[in-house]
């Protein structure tokens, strides 16, 4: 249980500042559909620029793209983390890093980037598409 940071002007747009909260779960809870996240067991409450997240997930995998993909939307600060469950490894891509470079720093070697780009996926569809301030997990 933790309080992961986000950048909060960096990821997908799904909704306007001046949306009600209850839309913005609507679309948060639709974007986990979309990537084909079960979200099951799981609710989802927007408060300003902060999402909480609390429930059972179906697994630690699932709870950590949950947290990563609701996080990873423009607008989004902070994503409350009240799963059961372990705390996720994170990584917050910064200008010019490259999945080998955060293999290299997070997993020791350069060629295992392609860990990292599959802990990512739905959300990643091309290693080569992340993006600064974009998070990602760091597989264990």
């Amino acid at each position: 249980m933790g309080l992961l940071n986000f950048v909060k002007n960096a990821g997908k747009k799904l909704f306007g500042a001046a949306e009600a909260s209850e839309a913005n779960e609507d679309a948060l809870k639709k974007e986990l559909d979309d990537l084909g996240l079960d979200a099951s067991g799981l609710d989802i409450k927007v408060e300003g620029d902060k999402v909480k997240v609390s429930g059972k997930a179906a697994s630690q995998e699932v709870k950590e793209k949950v947290l990563i993909a609701v996080g990873n939307v423009d607008g989004v600060a902070q994503v409350e983390d009240e799963v059961e469950g372990a705390e996720p490894r994170t990584h917050t891509v910064e200008k010019g890093d490259t999945l080998w470079a955060i293999a290299e720093k997070a997993l020791g070697a350069g060629n295992r980037y392609n860990e990292i780009f599959e802990a990512n996926r739905p959300m990643l569809s091309d290693p080569d598409k992340i993006y600064p301030g974009q998070v990602l997990r760091i597989p264990e």
